[in-house]
């Protein structure tokens, strides 16, 4: 885990470099939970928070190419209906939910982003080369926040 260069800063926002390593998955998610933890954020939303960051970072280092030199970043944002999610990589293409077969193994993991922040997803661009996707977890009952 890298701090990442002009990110921002404060207890509210929590960013880091990762190596394409699978391994990261699961540090990144318990870094998630540790943050989260400390926030007081609710139980069911630490949970769906960490499945979608678990799906879009998987999907970040199953899809996104891997140039020499580059990382994953994850930054964590606290907000008052829950948390924003970013995974940003070096892919240039950009995810789309799709109808899967039943018979498929896969493909299945914008589906369930899509169901855990009730639409509340999106990719954006970033700095330098590649996207951004982003999500925001909270309360069923929170309005929807856009934002690239």
């Amino acid at each position: 885990m890298l701090p990442v260069p002009n990110a921002p800063a404060g207890p509210c926002v929590i960013a880091h470099r990762w190596a394409y390593d699978p391994e990261n998955v699961q540090r990144a998610r318990d870094e998630l939970r540790l943050h989260l933890a400390k926030w007081g954020t609710p139980v069911e939303v630490m949970e769906s928070a960490v499945l979608v960051l678990s799906e879009l970072f998987t999907n970040a280092l199953r899809h996104a190419r891997q140039p020499e030199g580059r990382h994953v970043e994850t930054r964590f944002e606290r907000r008052a209906s829950g948390v924003r999610i970013e995974v940003h990589d070096a892919g240039e293409t950009r995810p789309e939910r799709r109808e899967v077969h039943p018979d498929e193994e896969c493909g299945r993991g914008l589906v369930l982003v899509d169901a855990l922040t009730g639409g509340r997803w999106g990719v954006g661009e970033r700095a330098g080369v590649g996207k951004m996707v982003w999500a925001v977890c909270g309360p069923a009952h929170a309005g929807v926040e856009v934002s690239a």
